[in-house]
C-alpha cells in the first residue's frame, strides 16, 4: 500500500489549481478540503441519438431515426386518467402515481435525463392538479430545491412484514376526471416518523441501449478482471440476475431490471399507474378495500397494449402500431450517452488519481457491447463508469429493501458518465455535493472503505483534480 500511495502523491502533485475550486474563489488551494464546483454549465451534453442509427442503409437510418422522434414524443407525453383532459391525452393515470409523465421526472439536463434542479411536483402543486385531492404533508418527502424522490415502504404496515414495494405518493380521488374515485394517500408522515420509508431518485437514462447490449460474457470477465485488486482493497460485487434465466439484470438502483422494455413496463405501472402487457393489473394496496378498487378503477385491463387497429385504420407507423412501453423502451435504448468535456490540466490529473485510489475497481471506465440489432450500437467501447455489479456499502447507506439477491446495503454501482451535470447523488438524492456522496461511501462492512481512505490521504490539490474530473464526465 506504500508503493500505491506514493505513485498517488505523485500524480496529485501534477495538477494545476480548478477555477472553480474553494467556495469561488479562482485558483489556490482548496479551503477546508475539496469542493464540489457544482453543475457544470454550458451546452448540455447528452439528449440526442445516435449520429448514424445504420451505416449501410439511408432508408433504414431514416426509419430508426423516425421511431426514435416518435418515441421521444410518447416519453413526454402527460396522461390523465382516460385521456379526456387538454394537454393531457395520454390514458391510464392512476389510481395510485407518483408522475403523469415519463419526462416529468427524467428531464435533466435534457429529456431523459435524471431529476431536475427545482422539483416539478412541488413547484406545480402537483398534489392538487385537476382538482385532486390529495392533502398528505410531503414536506418530508419533497421540497422545493430537493429531487424527485420514489418512496417505498420498508415493511407493511398492516402486517409488519417485510414489504419493498413503491408507495405512491398520490391518488386520483378528486380529479375532474375521476368522479366518485375514492382510494386515499398513505399516511406518509406517520410511516416518515416511524423510519418506514426508503427513497430512491430517478436515474438517467443517456447510453442504456449499450448497457442493454453488452453481453453477459463481457460483464463477468471484465469483473473477474479486477478481482486481485478488489480482494488486495477489500472490494468483493456480485451480480444481480433473473432468478429464471440465469441471466444478469443490469437496470435500477440494486440492478433488479434486465431488459428497457422490463425497466419502462414496471415504471409505467409504478410511477404513472398505467397498466400495460407487462403489468396488466392497477396498482393498489395489498389490503385495498374492493369498493374503493371499483370506484377508482375507470379504465380496462391493459391501458397501454400494442394497437391491432390505429383509429378506424390498421395500418400506422411502427411507433404507431407500437404500445407506449415499446416507444419507452426504444426511446432509452436509441439516445446516445452523454458527452465529457474537454480536459484541463486538473482534469486529467484527476482521472490518473480515479485509478490510482481504486474508484476504477467499481466505477469501470470502459465496456465494449456486443452485436446489437442497430448497427452503430455494435461492438462500441463505451464509457459508463460502472461494473453494473452490487456491492455492500454499509449501514450508513442501507435502505431496508430486497430485490433479487441484493440485500439492503447492496447497490448496482452507479454509472458516473454525465456526472458533471447531475444535481443531485446517492440512492436517495441526500445530497448536491459529489464530495458528500464520496465520503458517504464509507462505512462499517462498506468495500469502498480502502478506496476512500485513499481518496482522503490524497493532498488538497490532489482531491480537487478528482472532483473536478468527475465533473467533467
Amino acid at each position: 500500500m506504500t508503493g500505491v500511495l506514493v505513485s498517488i502523491l505523485a500524480v496529485a502533485s501534477q495538477g494545476v489549481p480548478p477555477s472553480n475550486a474553494g467556495n469561488g474563489r479562482p485558483g489556490g488551494p482548496p479551503r477546508n478540503g475539496p469542493q464540489d464546483p457544482g453543475v457544470r454549465g454550458g451546452a448540455a451534453g447528452a439528449g440526442n441519438t445516435y449520429p448514424v442509427l445504420d451505416n449501410t442503409s439511408a432508408s433504414q437510418d431514416s426509419a430508426y431515426k423516425a421511431f426514435y422522434a416518435a418515441a421521444k414524443i410518447r416519453f413526454q407525453e402527460v396522461d390523465s386518467v382516460s385521456g379526456t383532459i387538454p394537454g393531457e391525452m395520454g390514458v391510464g393515470l392512476g389510481p395510485r402515481f407518483n408522475a403523469n409523465s415519463c419526462a416529468q421526472c427524467h428531464s435533466y439536463p435534457t429529456v431523459g435525463g435524471a431529476s431536475p434542479l427545482t422539483n416539478p411536483l412541488v413547484a406545480s402543486d402537483f398534489a392538487h392538479l385537476d382538482g385532486a385531492a390529495n392533502p398528505v404533508d410531503l414536506s418530508g418527502i419533497l421540497s422545493l430545491k430537493g429531487p424527485i424522490r420514489e418512496v417505498r415502504q420498508i415493511t407493511d404496515p398492516a402486517t409488519g412484514q417485510l414489504d419493498g414495494s413503491v408507495a405512491d405518493l398520490f391518488t386520483i380521488q378528486g380529479r375532474s376526471d375521476a368522479p366518485g374515485a375514492t382510494a386515499a394517500q398513505i399516511n406518509f408522515p406517520l410511516q416518515l416518523a416511524n423510519h418506514n420509508l426508503s427513497f430512491r431518485i430517478p436515474t438517467p437514462l443517456y447510453g442504456l441501449g449499450l448497457v442493454e447490449f453488452t453481453a453477459d460474457s463481457m460483464l463477468r470477465a471484465n469483473l473477474a478482471g479486477t478481482a486481485p485488486q478488489r480482494t488486495a482493497l477489500g472490494i468483493g460485487g456480485r451480480f444481480n440476475y433473473n432468478g429464471n434465466t440465469q441471466t444478469i439484470t443490469r437496470f435500477g438502483w440494486k440492478a433488479q431490471n434486465q431488459s428497457l422494455m422490463m425497466f419502462a413496463g414496471e415504471a409505467y405501472s409504478v410511477e404513472q399507474g398505467v397498466s400495460n402487457e407487462l403489468f396488466n393489473e392497477e396498482r393498489f394496496l395489498i389490503n385495498e378495500d374492493p369498493t374503493v378498487m371499483a370506484n377508482s378503477t375507470f379504465n380496462g385491463a391493459c391501458e397501454d397494449r400494442t394497437n391491432i387497429t390505429n383509429g378506424d385504420a390498421i395500418t400506422g407507423t411502427s411507433s404507431d402500431m407500437s404500445s407506449d412501453i415499446v416507444n419507452l423502451a426504444a426511446f432509452g435504448r436509441m439516445l446516445a450517452p452523454a458527452a465529457p468535456t474537454t480536459s484541463t490540466v486538473s482534469q486529467i490529473a484527476g482521472s490518473h488519481l480515479f485509478s490510482q485510489v481504486g474508484c476504477q475497481l467499481c466505477h469501470s471506465p470502459s465496456l465494449t457491447s456486443s452485436k446489437a440489432p442497430f448497427p452503430a450500437l455494435s461492438s462500441v467501447t463505451y464509457h459508463p463508469y460502472s461494473d453494473f455489479a452490487i456491492h455492500h456499502m454499509g449501514p450508513g447507506l442501507a435502505d431496508g429493501i430486497y430485490q433479487g439477491i441484493a440485500g439492503p446495503d447492496e447497490f448496482r454501482t452507479a454509472p458516473l458518465w454525465g456526472a458533471g451535470q447531475r444535481a443531485f447523488f446517492l440512492h436517495d438524492g441526500r445530497t448536491k455535493d459529489i464530495v458528500q456522496a464520496i465520503q458517504a461511501h464509507q462505512g462499517i462492512g462498506s468495500e469502498a472503505n480502502a478506496v476512500i481512505r485513499n481518496f482522503n490521504q490524497l493532498p488538497p490539490r490532489g482531491q480537487q483534480n478528482l472532483i473536478e474530473f468527475l465533473r467533467s464526465l
